[in-house]
């Protein structure tokens, strides 16, 4: 099954967390204070950022988790738009590189 995979970057990341889980009807499986948070429902992974290289409220990035997928890719569309793929064990595995105390089990 693939999931979509939306990253936005914040300079407001309690508020946008706050915001995002009243739209996404659930709170994060994940949040980093300060820095990060992630959602997976049944059709999105949704992650937000606090990222002092892009500006808030745009696009980091697209792409697919996709439970089939054997190693993390990332490509680039016509637009200029990053695109990953990746499985849930993937996207573990950096959250866990970037943040090693933090642990995160799919």
């Amino acid at each position: 099954m693939k999931k979509l995979h939306i990253a936005i970057s914040t300079d407001k990341i309690d508020q946008t967390v706050a915001d995002y889980s009243n739209r996404l009807g659930s709170d994060p499986c994940l949040i980093i204070p300060g820095e990060y948070a992630l959602w997976r429902t049944d059709s999105l992974n949704v992650s937000i950022r606090q990222d002092s290289s892009s500006n808030s409220g745009l696009l980091r990035h697209l792409g697919w988790e996709d439970a089939e997928a054997a190693e993390f890719t990332q490509d680039v569309d016509v637009n200029g738009i990053v695109w990953e793929r990746f499985s849930a064990s993937h996207q573990a595995m950096e959250i866990n590189e970037l943040w090693p105390e933090v642990g995160y089990q799919p």
